[in-house]
């Protein structure tokens, strides 16, 4: 992979949430420049809401999964180009 792609993964198995609560604009878009730590997403596994933050700081290129979504251990949710 090229070192210039990141992708956020999710640490455990649950649900995809691209907003903080239903109603609201997901937290980034594709195009969107966004930094170190910024919260990119957030999964949910047995009621437990787990804030996902970028590792580096760039351009959000791709989201590759659809919000309440359930994603895997370890699955790619986010492309990032880092800067």
């Amino acid at each position: 992979m090229d070192d210039k792609i990141y992708q956020v993964t999710s640490p455990v198995m649950g649900t995809f949430y691209c907003t903080s609560s239903p109603g609201e604009p997901p937290m980034v878009k594709v195009g969107q420049e966004i930094k170190t730590s910024d919260i990119v997403c957030v999964i949910e596994s047995m009621k437990i809401f787990t804030e996902i933050r970028s590792e580096y700081a760039g351009i959000v290129k791709k989201i590759l999964v659809e919000n309440e979504e359930p994603v895997m251990k370890k699955q790619a949710l986010i492309v990032i180009e880092k800067k």
